[in-house]
């Protein structure tokens, strides 16, 4: 039985398309991606940022939902929730394929992944691509299409329609991201100092001083004597830290000074890339309070969660699918990183107004759900919106009934 490889398993079963495509002309001049020569990845500070931001994005969870018309949420297809939350392909895990796609998101400005479905149309898996190289083609009746080409030489032609692409800086061209260059300046500079620090280290063990012979050697002499000088007193085995020479032989000592980067050049460096990628340094090394933590989440985790949604669900449900309240929703605990305080005031808060189950409290807690738990408890001081306004007409009409009531009395006593 003859080995099939990962690119046969993942693309074998896509169809080709029925009639010849052409080159699509994309509204921004280029019709093709490339991946980003700039190989911004290698550098610590970027790769940190990245990890930092991909590590924290790959906890959402992505769930296929309904919503009907009267608000209300059902779960959805628990074969489409087990590739979203456990399995998206034999290859890897949920998390591995959110942060592999979010990794390419901010590498490339672009990410891609491929929806394979079975027989019946329904999805099976779902494969992130880091392809080399992207073009966009359509075919006469205007569908688009990508052919994608990997490191290894080998393409494929896929629909668009198949394909979740996520964009960012989306601004240049129609249909793709613009790429990083922008970014390459702090780069070299970031890159620069690196060299500069390896320099100046080294610079601590090149020319110290200079022996200076005052009377006629021979180069072999020459040779042997600073041997001899540099071993008995150059050597870190010398404690004393004395030289003794003799009148044909003057040692000059050289006052190297290595240049030493400036700390807040440095960080101001580290600063222009951590704001290009929408990230503080506290997120990146785990020292964020409540407050930062919530920053981020709102600038940063929120936007991805967002586009990865609106992203899966018109790309997996048709028109009428979505017409019928289907979506993918990918969701993060936000309330996971904030203090205890503030998880106990936030239940303290919404319980008695019957916005938490006893479940989702405990949740918020971090602690195990119970039996009968999803009910919801209310405190008798919150009364509904309707109800509250009959009760205030019937408090407003009470007097004028029993006032006109007193008045009937009064006249049928007169007439007596």
């Amino acid at each position: 039985m003859g080995r099939i490889s990962i690119f046969q398993r993942i693309f074998g079963k896509a169809k080709p398309p029925e009639s010849g495509v052409a080159r699509a002309e994309i509204i921004g001049g280029g019709n093709s991606f490339a991946a980003w020569s700039g190989d911004a990845y290698s550098n610590d500070i970027y790769r940190s940022a990245v990890d930092a931001i991909a590590r924290n994005a790959a906890k959402m969870k992505g769930s296929h939902i309904i919503k009907y018309r009267n608000h209300e949420r059902a779960e959805g297809d628990c074969r489409i929730n087990r590739i979203l939350q456990i399995e998206p392909n034999p290859y890897m895990s949920a998390f591995d394929m959110l942060y592999k796609l979010i990794t390419h998101y901010y590498l490339y400005n672009n990410a891609f992944a491929y929806m394979q479905r079975d027989e019946r149309g329904q999805l099976a898996a779902v494969f992130p691509l880091n392809p080399v190289h992207a073009e966009f083609m359509s075919d006469a009746g205007g569908v688009l299409y990508v052919r994608f080409i990997f490191s290894g030489g080998e393409e494929t032609l896929l629909p668009y329609s198949e394909i979740i692409h996520l964009r960012r800086n989306f601004n240049g061209n129609g249909i793709l991201g613009d790429p990083n260059d922008a970014l390459s300046p702090a780069l070299q500079l970031a890159h620069t100092q690196n060299e500069g620090i390896i320099s100046a280290i080294k610079s601590g063990a090149s020319l110290r001083g200079i022996l200076r012979r005052t009377q006629i050697a021979s180069p072999e002499m020459l040779k042997q004597i600073k041997d001899n000088f540099v071993k008995d007193y150059l050597d870190v085995t010398n404690n004393g830290g004395v030289a003794a020479i003799d009148s044909g032989s003057e040692y000059i000592p050289l006052d190297n000074k290595p240049y030493s980067i400036d700390e807040k050049q440095m960080q101001a460096v580290k600063d222009k890339i951590y704001n290009y990628l929408g990230v503080s340094e506290a997120i990146v090394n785990s020292s964020y309070n409540e407050d930062q933590w919530a920053a981020f989440y709102e600038s940063t985790i929120e936007p991805l969660s967002l586009q990865l949604s609106l992203e899966f669900t018109r790309k997996l449900f048709n028109d009428r699918e979505r017409a019928f309240g289907n979506s993918i929703m990918f969701e993060s605990g936000r309330l996971q990183f904030t203090s205890n305080a503030t998880k106990i005031n936030l239940i303290r808060e919404f319980m008695p107004m019957g916005l938490l189950t006893v479940n989702q409290a405990l949740e918020i807690l971090n602690l195990p759900s119970v039996e009968n738990g999803d009910r919801r408890i209310q405190s008798l001081n919150y009364v509904d919106a309707d109800k509250a306004e009959e009760y205030q007409l019937a408090r407003a009409k009470a007097p004028t009934v029993l006032s006109a009531a007193s008045g009937e009395g009064k006249g049928a006593a007169d007439n007596e």
